[in-house]
């Protein structure tokens, strides 16, 4: 039987999705470990059910922050490294690929005219 191929990915690409997610399930566990510790200094200072809950929100706030600053970091690295790679960007492609149709228009046109 025939298998629908897949077409391959390039390994520069397969390797940062791998980094990238490996990234976000580190900062996804880091969370949820900062989630329980709240919960056990809660218990043992005594805090208020509205005290845990002010505390669990600032530092929410914050892994939230570092989570962004990380995300935009790992992008910005992975555009620079990429760069270097001489990876045409997508707007670079669509620039292309619109001169190539309007060449195509005009031998067309050529064509018609003989």
């Amino acid at each position: 039987m025939d298998k629908l191929e897949t077409p391959q990915k390039h390994p520069l690409a397969e390797t940062f999705e791998r980094v990238w997610s490996q990234a976000l399930l580190a900062v996804s566990t880091a969370e949820d470990e900062a989630a329980r510790c709240v919960q056990k200094v809660a218990e043992l200072a005594g805090w208020s059910q509205e005290e845990m809950i002010r505390q669990a929100r600032l530092l929410t706030e914050r892994l939230t922050g570092h989570r962004k600053d990380l995300e935009h970091n790992v992008e910005e690295g992975v555009r620079r490294a990429l760069l270097h790679f001489k990876v045409p960007r997508r707007d670079e492609i669509q620039d292309i690929e619109a001169r190539l149709v309007r060449i195509a228009e005009r031998i067309d046109a050529l064509g018609r005219r003989k």
